[in-house]
């Protein structure tokens, strides 16, 4: 399985230690976490880089890649693959397991530095993290989510073939349910027209 993927103008590898300065570009700006999670300190993302960069499912297809503007190798986000939590309010890393695939929704995510905002690469890093999963991977099914007031993560999944599903519960939290399916996703993006 290739881990390394690419779009017109990405690279997504997968995350590593050395990505910490990415981390804290933006785990300590409020206007990028106001709708993936909270504040965090220099401390706390050192500390939590070795459970980010875990890796699960079969070949490692489960987990965070870096997303680098390809031409000039600037960092500018992650892409995600990962259990999405039901109870909890963040990501059960205990479900990320070397040789496993989660036995719940897998949901896709992406988190941009607040530079790369507006260009389209979110969109680029959900559509190419939906395509590995199901050109590369068992995974039948894709989710998502965001916060209600987040129409920008809406217009971005919308974009890349998810629908409304309706609400249920995840993150601990009422909130809205998205996804999208392997047939669903083969049919938009490889059967004939």
């Amino acid at each position: 399985m290739i881990l390394i993927l690419t779009t017109d103008r990405l690279t997504l590898r997968p995350l590593e230690l050395g990505d910490i300065g990415l981390g804290i570009e933006l785990f300590t700006n409020p206007n990028v976490v106001k709708h993936v999670g909270k504040l965090m300190t220099v401390d706390e993302i050192s500390s939590g880089m070795l459970t980010w960069i875990k890796r699960g499912g079969t070949g490692g297809c489960i987990g965070i890649w870096c997303a680098t503007i390809t031409e000039t190798g600037e960092k500018i986000g992650t892409g995600a693959l990962l259990p999405m939590p039901i109870e909890e309010d963040d990501t059960n890393w205990d479900d990320v397991v070397t040789d496993v695939m989660p036995k719940g929704d897998v949901e896709v995510g992406y988190i941009l530095k607040e530079s790369a905002w507006n260009r389209g690469y979110a969109t680029e890093i959900c559509q190419c993290l939906l395509r590995f999963a199901f050109e590369q991977t068992q995974l039948t099914e894709i989710v998502a989510t965001f916060d209600d007031d987040n129409l920008g993560s809406r217009h971005v999944l919308e974009k890349c073939g998810l629908v409304h599903r309706g609400r249920r519960f995840v993150y601990a939290e009422d909130s809205i349910d998205f996804a999208i399916t392997r047939d669903e996703w083969w049919h938009r993006n490889v059967s004939p027209s």
